[in-house]
């Protein structure tokens, strides 16, 4: 089918949501995809963040397609193999204190129940989280929104939903109080434009919710499965080595297959009963092949040494490239600051059939490319820009 018949039919059948590039992907492979009029682009966003391994990595196609032979799916209901495989591999990789799995289907029904938990685990409503994040858009996770017109989208919000400023310590100790169920924050916040906050950040936010006796939540949606050179951003040096009590996770964990994820500590899974939490298909059988296939393909292929290797290449080819101010960001979650607008640089790139991403800055290119993103891409990249 021609582009233009593909483009009709959407448009007539499909219910508006994003602003679409003009054209349609056929297949993927690696870094690369293929539009159904037969022209090759270098795919530097991923689906946004979603194609960890690559378009349609060898081992996970396998997984999936040997378990879709097996069973397709069956609920939470009966035990399962590959579920309990995957939650195990997720577990291993994860910071030492997160000890048990919860799978859901998308990033925002991980950030849903990370809050419920959190209120669960202290009796307690209050929600805090910070100016530029993005946590999802269902009512729960759109209210902890508090990024351009994200939360009026989604009114009416849920209440007792606050905001502190991202990095700011001294903001958070102004509202936070021992009413205070949990603390939700994206480590690094990709769609306010790539801002990071410092190690000791991290270890201080810890510390006034261990003192107030809040939950602390790291949303990983973006930063989580080896994306800024670490399996998490958790635990890491990036973190300053600090441990939430429940990481949120969704976007790369399994290679597209759509799949939300919470690993909690054991202060967390003690006050969790039976029947406080449930999904149809969270934990479903090819969600979880594909999960555990994923986990492997990056751990095998080296990805997460890929992504820092990366990261430090493009940093040192951008250097004298007019125009670009400074490189945001860490691993392959990369944010391209400019002098001025991107937005036309980010349309120029696409002529010249290199997929970017760009964000509510302005002037900040995001890059979310696939972890086995190779360095002759990225200077593919740096020649056109």
């Amino acid at each position: 089918m021609q582009f233009s018949e593909i483009k009709t039919l959407e448009d007539t059948f499909q219910l508006a949501t994003y602003k679409k590039m003009d054209i349609a992907v056929e297949r993927g492979e690696g870094s690369w995809v293929w539009t159904s009029d037969g022209e090759k682009y270098l795919d530097l966003y991923g689906g946004h963040a979603v194609c960890a391994t690559g378009h349609s990595h060898p081992h996970v196609v396998k997984a999936i397609m040997e378990q879709a032979e097996k069973v397709l799916f069956y609920s939470n209901l009966v035990y399962s193999e590959i579920r309990g495989k995957a939650a195990e591999k997720m577990v291993s990789v994860a910071p030492s204190s997160l000890t048990q799995a919860f799978f859901c289907n998308s990033g925002t029904e991980a950030n849903e129940n990370a809050m419920r938990m959190a209120r669960m685990a202290t009796g307690r409503e209050k929600i805090v989280s910070f100016t530029g994040g993005f946590h999802g858009r269902t009512a729960d996770s759109i209210s902890a929104t508090f990024l351009g017109k994200y939360r009026e989208i989604g009114r009416p919000n849920v209440p007792h939903h606050v905001e502190a400023e991202f990095g700011s310590i001294e903001s958070l100790k102004a509202i936070i109080d021992d009413e205070t169920a949990g603390v939700i924050i994206e480590p690094i916040q990709s769609m306010a434009g790539v801002r990071e906050a410092k190690p000791d950040f991290f270890q201080e936010l810890r510390n006034v919710c261990d003192k107030h006796g809040a939950v602390l939540i790291f949303d990983e949606v973006q930063t989580g499965i080896g994306r800024t050179g670490n399996w998490f951003f958790a635990g890491s040096e990036l973190a300053g080595g600090t441990e939430p009590d429940i990481i949120t996770l969704a976007k790369s964990l399994g290679s597209g297959a759509p799949v939300g994820a919470c690993i909690v500590n054991e202060r967390v899974s003690s006050k969790i009963k039976l029947n406080d939490l449930g999904t149809t298909f969270g934990g479903g059988m090819l969600a979880m092949a594909a999960v555990l296939a994923t986990l492997e393909a990056i751990e095998q292929d080296g990805m997460i040494e890929n992504a820092r290797a990366v990261e430090q290449h493009l940093r040192d080819v951008l250097i004298d490239v007019d125009g670009v101010v400074s490189v945001r960001g860490k691993g392959c979650l990369l944010g391209i600051e400019f002098a001025g607008h991107c937005g036309p640089m980010h349309a120029k790139l696409l002529e010249n059939k290199i997929i970017t991403g760009t964000s509510s800055d302005a002037k900040v290119l995001r890059l979310l490319p696939p972890l086995c993103v190779a360095k002759s891409e990225i200077d593919m990249f740096a020649a056109i820009l």
